[in-house]
């Protein structure tokens, strides 16, 4: 035996267990997980897009909201010009499409560079209850696009916005065949406090993260 099977074989010992597991243990498990039962959570009675947008803003992220795809461009101006940042940056394929140029801005749909400042994403789903963002990593999706830049701007639509976190894992069980290869979790600007505990932000990635919900 292993080192890891021994002490998986001494942790069973003491549980009154062979060894190793047998068929039918092994057979529960495999059905307990395909199930994907939920364990108990808290209440949840309020509006998803609603709650997601206080959430969000309570972890230093701005929010705008429009209606379609097309009003994304001017908003994602009206933003950069506000702060005075570079009408420049990067996007994920899907936007590649949309009129940036009208708007004033230069985007292009490729992976972030070091000197990219301001890079556009989508995301996969967006979960109402801690304001955070959901990302599949992709040749589509490349990561690099929201952790680079100084600046993430996330397109999101409200139709993807989740109650939790175990609706966004079952909409990713439901709508893939495969999982990818990173999923990650997006919830606000980077930050931390591990000098003195003074939170600072843009430590690890963003400085800002700017949200667009688009109804």
């Amino acid at each position: 035996m292993t080192a890891r099977e021994n002490i998986l074989a001494r942790i069973r010992a003491r549980q009154g267990k062979s060894a190793a597991p047998g068929a039918d243990e092994r057979e529960a498990v495999r059905a307990h997980i395909a199930a994907h039962p939920q364990s108990p959570r808290p209440r949840a009675e309020w509006e998803p897009v609603a709650r997601f947008r206080e959430q969000a803003l309570r972890l230093s992220s701005t929010v705008d909201e429009v209606e379609g795809l097309d009003a994304v461009p001017p908003a994602v101006a009206r933003y950069l010009n506000h702060h005075g940042l570079p009408l420049s940056a990067v996007c994920w394929r899907e936007f590649a499409g949309l009129d940036w140029r009208a708007a004033g801005i230069d985007v292009e749909a490729r992976a972030a560079r070091d000197t990219d400042l301001v890079g556009i994403t989508g995301a996969f789903c967006a979960i109402a209850e801690t304001g955070t963002l959901m990302t599949l990593s992709g040749r589509a999706t490349p990561a690099t696009v929201s952790l680079l830049p100084e600046t993430h701007i996330a397109i999101v639509s409200a139709s993807r916005i989740v109650r939790g976190m175990e609706e966004a894992w079952q909409l990713m069980r439901d709508g893939l065949k495969h999982p990818p290869r990173a999923v990650n979790f997006i919830s606000g600007p980077s930050r931390t406090a591990d000098i003195e505990q003074t939170v600072t932000l843009g430590a690890h990635g963003p400085y800002r993260v700017h949200i667009v919900i688009v109804g």
